[in-house]
């Protein structure tokens, strides 16, 4: 049993390094779109002809620079899921381990591939399917990080959650949440690469707020711990999303009222506009963890109430009274 814990652990702490390590070619790629700068190179797998691992990086201009930069951290990300899938396929026998790694590896070729095209065809429209597949691969990312989790195999061992939740809801609302937030992030998409839809982003920044405000509600009033926590990153991204987008709407467009004048290209606009983006994937993530918890801990006590019910079935049977009353 030991045994198991440990070699759990490695695969889980092997996930999470992949996780953060994604954040890297994350925050780099979005960076490479407030700059523009996503056809810097013309070419691809290669860098103006080169070798992608011998190209003079440190050397090369600044759109240059962030896009390799990118490049590199993508291939970061490409050795940590190779590493997981070996981690996962020699120290566990569990079939969602071994084939949630393949899938991992599967996602960052996917989206390395992804990439390529975009620069190959010029097509900006692969650029926000990149972006917009970067998200789901993170969420995908969190939730393998949570399943390898010792919290997840060990929640089935706790007490049921102090305050019976309506589940029927609660699941709604946290299936519904990551659905709508990733709908946010599809018209962010378009604002960024596109230039559209700028209205129809800032509509839905009501509509989220609203939706998630609720949904955290929903999940606080179980007073389960590990629901709670969720939640509460919930509620912690979306008032740092808040605040990135309206930073992010005053260094694009300047606020006149203050006399502020938003300056392109500025690092402070560069910063709080992609950090704007990152946040946005955090956001859609903390979702998709409040919903996989939500329906595990359901699960279980669904699973729990229909052993009761048949322990009660059996003990008032007319074989066990007629046993009880032989004894």
């Amino acid at each position: 049993m030991n045994g198991e814990r440990l070699d759990n652990s490695l695969i889980h702490w092997t996930a999470w390094l992949t996780a953060a390590v994604a954040l890297l070619p994350i925050g780099v790629g979005a960076l490479v779109t407030t700059l523009d700068a996503g056809m810097a190179f013309a070419d691809w797998p290669t860098s103006d002809g080169q070798n992608m691992l011998l190209y003079p990086w440190l050397q090369s201009a600044r759109d240059e620079f962030v896009e390799h930069g990118h490049r590199l951290a993508g291939m970061v990300v490409g050795f940590c899921s190779i590493a997981l899938v070996v981690v996962a396929w020699t120290q566990s026998r569990l079939r969602i381990h071994r084939v949630g790694s393949l899938l991992i590896l599967l996602a960052v070729i996917v989206q390395g591939v992804l990439g390529g095209t975009r620069v190959l065809w010029d097509e900006r429209v692969l650029a926000m399917v990149h972006a917009v597949f970067a998200a789901c691969f993170l969420c995908g990312v969190a939730v393998f990080v949570q399943v390898t989790s010792r919290q997840w195999s060990q929640v089935a061992e706790t007490q049921p959650t102090p305050n019976r939740p309506d589940w029927t809801q609660l699941k709604f609302l946290t299936s519904i949440a990551p659905l709508v937030v990733l709908g946010q992030f599809v018209v962010g998409s378009l604002v960024r690469h596109q230039g559209r839809a700028l209205h129809a982003h800032l509509g839905l920044a009501f509509v989220v707020t609203i939706l998630l405000a609720v949904t955290a509600y929903h999940a606080w009033r179980t007073r389960d711990r590990w629901l709670r926590t969720a939640a509460a990153f919930v509620v912690a991204s979306l008032l740092v999303q808040i605040s990135l987008g309206a930073g992010a709407w005053a260094t694009r467009f300047g606020l006149p009222m203050f006399d502020y004048v938003a300056v392109q290209h500025s690092p402070l606009q560069l910063t709080v506009r992609s950090a704007h983006t990152v946040t946005g994937m955090l956001l859609l993530v903390s979702t998709v963890i409040l919903a996989s918890r939500t329906y595990r801990l359901e699960s279980i006590q669904v699973r729990s109430r229909r052993r009761q019910t048949s322990a009660g079935r059996t003990s008032t049977s007319p074989l066990a009274v007629a046993s009880k009353g032989v004894s």
